[in-house]
Order: C-alpha cells, then structure tokens, then sequence
C-alpha cells in the first residue's frame, strides 16, 4: 500500500509540473483547453488546477464569453507568485554612463520594474551593489523580497563556473576570487533566491533568441561590436560555454594578416580588438575625417553621410569584420551571422551590406567551400544584455518552480 501511495504522488506532482508547464507556454488556460494539451482526465485535470491555484500558482482571471452553453473559467500564472531580477554590470570607468541596469519582471513576464544608475564599484563589494539594487526595485514595486526567486546577473568578462571566477573583467572588485559564493553567502533577497552569472555577449544572443532574429533559426552566431568585441555560438538554444566559460572571447584571438592598404607592418594590430574594437573604429573614423567621441557617434555620421570618406570608412571596417568572421565561419559553419552591440546598430544595414560585400571578395579572405552565409543586423533595438538576462532569469524561475512541482511532497 505505502508503494501504491507513493506512486499516486508521484504521479500527481508529475502532472501538476506540466500543467504548470503549459499554462506558462500559453499563458492562459481554460480547464477543456489543459484537458486537451496533457491528455488527462477531466477530474485528473480539474486536480491539477486545484493544485496550482492552492500553491498561489495559478489564478482565475475571467470566463469565456460568448456561443451556446455555460461559460468555462480562465486560469493564467499568478505573476506575483516569483519574480526574476536581471541586472548589467557594465565596464564604464572614464564614462559618463549607467554603471548597472536593473529589470524585473513577474512569473507571467511582465516587467515590474527597470532602472539605471551609477554604482562606485570601487568602493562598494559586488554583494552589496546587487543587494542594494534588488531591493531598492523590490520597494519601488512594492514586492516582497522574499518573492524574488531568481537573479540573473551579466558581467563583460567570461565567466569560470567551475573556479567561480570571472577572468577579462575590468570592473573593480568583480575580479575576486569565488565571485558567486560571495554574492550567495551575502545576506540573502530572499530564503529560496538563487543567482546566476552570464558573459554579456551569452546573454545578448539569449535575447536574440527570443525576441529577434534568431528566433526560428537553428543556430547562430552573435558578433558584438561595441567598445569590446565579443562572440556567442547558439547551437539549437543552447549557448557554447567552452571548459572555462571562454568560449566566444574573440577579441583576444592573434590578428597578424590583416593591413589597410598603404599602412607599415608595424601598424599590424595584435588581437582582434586591436582590428574591429571600439577603439579601432575610432581611429579608422578620424582617419577618414570623421570626428566623433565614440565609435557608434562615428558609425552614425558614416552611415548618414554621402561621399568617399564615408563609403572608404564604411568599406574598410566591413572588410575588418569580414577578416574575423572568416575563422567563425571556417569553424563553426553557421547558417546566420548576427551583429549586434552600438556600432552595429548604429552601421545598420549599410555595415551589413559592407560586410557582405567583403565577405564575398577574395580580396579580403577566402572563405571555406565559398560559404553562403547569411549576415544580418540584430533586430533588439533595445538593451540586448539586460533583456537576455530577463529571459535567460525568468526561464531559471519556471523551470525551478516547474522541478519543484515535479517532486512528490513526503506529507
């Protein structure tokens, strides 16, 4: 009997995780419409529904209208049930920008709250900037701590999981030696927070993923153009990590072969940042007249400006890009290249077009079995780190809450 007892437990937690499941796919369910999509009985399923809304799971938001016969009642997540916090730590020593972002959103998905502000990483601990920052959001939205089941945290470096260290990271502090224990050994958000860390560029692809262009696409490669380089390789929805968590750290791979025409070999750059880096891009602008203070203000005027310096300026940094693509595309054989980050979106489609160009030329660099691949420009208009890092902290929560479910209760 105790083993026919906990197999009905089994059983019934098992259900209750995916009816779970699949009203957070949908977002709203009527019971007929759950029956349908888990194959359960109708008492079986008017169960699990109980078993949602008992755990402030699920709620009733409404009833069918309409058409011959009794109405039938609307379950949907109850957002306040969790919520997830994604916050960007940027690298932005010398500038005047936000030096964290901060988004929350609910168990439905709907963004709670969203913030930037300035944080004096060297004089706080990382600990206590993201404690402060969850909770001030928390007072703003008026949510309990305790109900934040989740923070997704993105960093510009890559992350070592198994050393729990973050390597190529300039932001004080964040360089310490088991950087997610310290921040989980900090007096906790909440009694079941948990914490994850993300490489910046990782998280922009998330957001690629689900919210632009690489939705639908097997898999893609992401090149962010920014201050920094950075690479990531989506593989069905799954990102490549690498042993170290280094996988995509392009902007430090050896760069010997490449030349503007006309410069001495001493000008060679030494790693791909050096090639198509913010600073690079800079350069390559005040080279060609353009005058700006950053590389996207640079890419801005390039790309609304008519004559030759603007077309030559164009033409060479896509020839650049074309350069480091061609070891992505040798090895990794993507049917997608994404360019994303500020110098991408400010370039749009005439970068593209550049870089497509050159990719086609054998002036530039022979591509492997004259490879046909498609280059597009990211269509996250928005801040891709911090929306990534939503989706990729939202997906952690469901699935705990969904394991959880998934376990039989030993009452």
């Amino acid at each position: 009997m105790s083993r026919l007892a906990g197999s009905a437990k089994l059983l019934r937690a098992m259900n209750s995780s995916a009816a779970l499941a699949h009203l957070l796919q949908a977002g709203q369910l009527t019971r007929a419409e759950l029956r349908e999509l888990t194959g359960l009985s109708k008492p079986t399923t008017s169960e699990m529904l109980r078993v949602l809304t008992d755990a402030g799971l699920a709620v009733v938001t409404g009833r069918t209208a309409g058409g011959v016969g009794p109405t039938a009642e609307i379950y949907a997540p109850n957002g306040d049930a969790a919520y997830a916090v994604a916050i960007s730590v940027r690298d932005t020593l010398g500038a005047d920008q936000p030096d964290l972002a901060l988004a929350m959103c609910d168990l439905g998905g709907t963004m709670r709250d969203r913030v930037e502000t300035r944080v004096d990483f060297a004089a706080t601990t990382p600990a206590d900037a993201i404690t402060a920052a969850v909770t001030a959001a928390c007072r703003r939205a008026g949510i309990d701590p305790a109900r934040v089941r989740h923070v997704q945290v993105g960093v510009a470096g890559s992350y070592d999981e198994r050393a729990d260290r973050l390597h190529h990271v300039d932001v004080p502090g964040w360089d310490r030696p088991g950087i997610a224990a310290h921040l989980r050994a900090h007096p906790r958000i909440g009694p079941e927070t948990t914490l994850a860390i993300e490489n910046d560029v990782k998280l922009a692809a998330i957001a690629e993923r689900h919210r632009g262009v690489g939705a639908g696409v097997d898999s893609f490669c992401l090149l962010w153009l920014g201050t920094g380089v950075g690479l990531a390789i989506d593989l069905g929805g799954s990102l490549l990590r690498g042993t170290r968590g280094g996988a995509g750290e392009i902007g430090y791979l050896p760069v010997a072969a490449l030349r503007t025409p006309g410069t001495p070999s001493t000008a060679t750059p030494a790693d791909m940042q050096d090639l198509i880096g913010g600073g690079a891009v800079l350069d390559l602008a005040t080279d060609n007249k353009i005058m700006a203070d950053t590389p996207a203000d640079a890419m801005t005027l390039a790309v609304a400006a008519t004559g030759r310096a603007a077309d030559r300026f164009l033409a060479e940094v896509g020839r650049r890009i074309a350069f480091a693509l061609a070891t992505v595309v040798g090895v990794l054989d993507p049917s997608l290249v994404v360019l994303a980050g500020e110098v991408a979106q400010a370039g749009g489609t005439r970068l593209r077009d550049a870089v497509a160009a050159a990719m086609h030329s054998s002036a530039t660099v022979t591509f492997p079995n004259d490879a046909d691949v498609q280059i597009a420009t990211t269509s996250v208009v928005d801040d891709a780190v911090l929306l990534g890092g939503l989706d990729a902290g939202l997906t952690s929560l469901r699935e705990s809450l969904i394991n959880s479910l998934a376990q039989p209760s030993t009452d």
